[in-house]
């Protein structure tokens, strides 16, 4: 039977591109309604200090453990010496904690935190610079992972590597290991089940974002950004949009992914409260893990 570990992000408490999307409660909280959710892991965030001395405790108490976290690179138009100083702490943080990987997100030209600009004028490569840009990020992620600590690449709206095109081009021009995003490709336009065909063999983490599709398709690109379709609840957690997981962790699974689902789905918490939100996707993966054919850890 595939083994499976389910996590969340602490996106659904406090959120790191708008302050105004967080909830006003302390790490210790928001730890403590994910274990009662059910997850026994959580993506880092804002609030969690950069040290298991500290950390440890606090996860020890709730039964969880740290399962991922974003790093904000500058790779595209940076220098990897720079890039390998500015990881550095984080990836020394998180062999100590034993996560699982570093989630790198691309934020060199991205647009998802500028609420000045709309999805549309997010930058596009060509084809020639992609490759110049997978060749680097295959190098930083090979230097990662010979330090003990794998990356996972995080195609996101507003980035360069957005659209199901911009993946294929991406995974075609590097050998970088691929976090799979529903939520973030189906935003884009993207057919999920194909870039999990195409791509299953380098996935090695899932972010279980759902989406609404009737929020998405009235956002007027040209003119609103990507802060704004999240504001008006674009996101949200598996069981309450518009995508199949069933389907999809079927799918995972025939090609045998194994590992974590990690539910990463921002939106305003006093609209939709984060345990109630938790508690329903936690649901929901427990329903679609069965389904799949999937062990899921119930404990560290």
């Amino acid at each position: 039977m595939l083994q499976a570990k389910l996590g969340i992000a602490p996106i659904a408490w406090w959120n790191d591109d708008d302050a105004s999307l967080s909830d006003d409660v302390s790490l210790d909280e928001a730890l403590r309604q994910a274990s009662v959710a059910g997850f026994t892991g959580m993506e880092t965030g804002r609030r969690f200090p950069m040290d298991m001395h500290e950390l440890g405790p606090i996860l020890d108490r709730y039964g969880m453990s740290v399962c991922g976290g974003w790093f904000s690179g500058l790779l595209l138009d940076g220098d990897i010496e720079v890039e390998k100083e500015r990881i550095a702490e984080q990836l020394a943080f998180f062999k100590t904690a034993g996560a699982p990987c570093i989630v790198y997100g691309e934020t060199a030209r991205s647009i998802q935190g500028e609420r000045t600009k709309p999805l549309n004028t997010k930058a596009i490569l060509t084809e020639a610079e992609m490759a110049a840009y997978g060749r680097k990020m295959s190098d930083f992620a090979d230097w990662c992972a010979t330090q003990g600590m794998p990356l996972s690449y995080h195609h996101h709206m507003g980035a360069v590597v957005e659209r199901e095109h911009e993946l294929d081009l991406f995974m075609k021009h590097s050998s970088v290991p691929l976090l799979f995003d529903a939520g973030h490709l189906a935003f884009a336009g993207g057919n999920v089940l194909r870039a999990i065909d195409n791509h299953h063999a380098r996935i090695n983490h899932v972010h279980t974002k759902d989406v609404r599709m009737d929020v998405i398709n009235a956002v007027d690109r040209d003119s609103e950004c990507f802060l704004d379709a999240v504001i008006k609840g674009a996101f949200t957690v598996p069981g309450d949009g518009s995508l199949d997981f069933e389907e999809i962790v079927k799918r995972l699974a025939s090609h045998g992914y194994e590992g974590w689902f990690v539910v990463e789905a921002e939106q305003d918490p006093v609209a939709n409260p984060p345990l109630e939100m938790a508690k329903k996707g936690h649901a929901e993966l427990l329903r679609v893990m069965a389904a799949g054919g999937y062990d899921v850890a119930n404990k560290r």
